[in-house]
């Protein structure tokens, strides 16, 4: 069964991405800055919330992880 979004925080979705790939990982998979220079949350939230389409990729990659970890259960 497919997950969404609905319900994941902007924050929560992030957090969990920094724990699997961490920072370094994150920017090369999503090249932006906020991910690439001195990281934090707080940087990377206020951002992705004014740009939508990094948004948008940081939302893919996080429902790619939840569709990899049920295709292993």
């Amino acid at each position: 069964m497919a997950r969404s979004l609905e319900g994941v925080t902007l924050e929560a979705l992030l957090t969990e991405l920094v724990a699997v790939y961490g920072w370094q990982r994150l920017g090369e998979l999503v090249p932006v800055q906020c991910f690439l220079n001195e990281p934090s949350i707080k940087s990377s939230l206020k951002f992705l919330r004014k740009t939508p389409w990094a948004r948008t990729k940081v939302e893919q990659l996080y429902l790619s992880i939840e569709t990899r970890t049920e295709i292993k259960e």
